[in-house]
């Protein structure tokens, strides 16, 4: 699990190709820590496993999966990155729960009149996003400033702008997106239930249509 707040800006070292997927070297100081092998390290927002670590940097393989999903497949050597240690209980929890899972990709539009900038994504994740809510770019936490059919946009505050990678990302650059985990949850169990209720089927003792009785 993660927050969406990035500690720090890492530097793509390395690429290498395998045979399902690539292996990439990333200098990241401050995760690197206290990281080891096995841990989780959101790299723009894609939860990945450290393989090696050492003199601040570390290795993680990326599945042809992941890469099919996310915009690391397009990632080169020299490229600076969003860096996110796995939260630990305790923690203050500043963005919102995020679990690293991208949910696909959108374009960067630029930004309007307004000073909003703006994204294109696909319409299959619209309804998730609503006025207000969360939604995660390239691993930042952020808040929907308006949501529609296929397009949303945020409002970036400086300090945002300076410490991660959408201070410098342009107009027709490719981002990752992870919508609000809850809202998939919720969605599924909507349907589940309309289904059930669609086939004329009673709840099931014992649950009360899935809702549980106070007590």
């Amino acid at each position: 699990m993660f927050t969406g707040i990035v500690e720090e800006l890492g530097t793509i070292e390395a690429v290498e190709p395998l045979a399902d997927g690539s292996r990439l070297t990333i200098a990241g100081p401050v995760v690197t820590g206290d990281a080891k092998h096995g841990d989780s390290i959101a790299v723009n927002g894609v939860c990945l496993t450290v393989v090696t670590v050492g003199d601040g940097r570390f290795t993680t393989d990326v599945v042809a999966e992941t890469l099919r999903r996310s915009s690391l497949k397009g990632i080169a050597a020299g490229d600076r990155v969003n860096l996110e240690r796995a939260m630990a209980l305790g923690d203050r929890l500043g963005g919102h729960i995020v679990q690293g899972h991208v949910d696909g990709t959108a374009v960067l539009r630029g930004t309007d009149a307004d000073g909003l900038t703006r994204f294109e994504l696909p319409r299959r994740l619209s309804h998730y996003l609503v006025e207000k809510g969360s939604i995660t770019v390239d691993g930042v936490s952020l808040t929907v400033v308006d949501a529609g059919d296929g397009e949303f946009s945020i409002a970036l505050i400086p300090t945002t702008k300076e410490l991660t990678t959408l201070g410098f990302r342009e107009p027709g650059d490719e981002v990752n997106i992870e919508v609000d985990v809850l809202a998939k949850h919720l969605e599924r169990l909507a349907a589940a239930q309309l289904d059930h209720l669609a086939r004329g089927a009673q709840p099931r003792s014992g649950d009360n249509g899935g809702v549980r009785e106070a007590r």
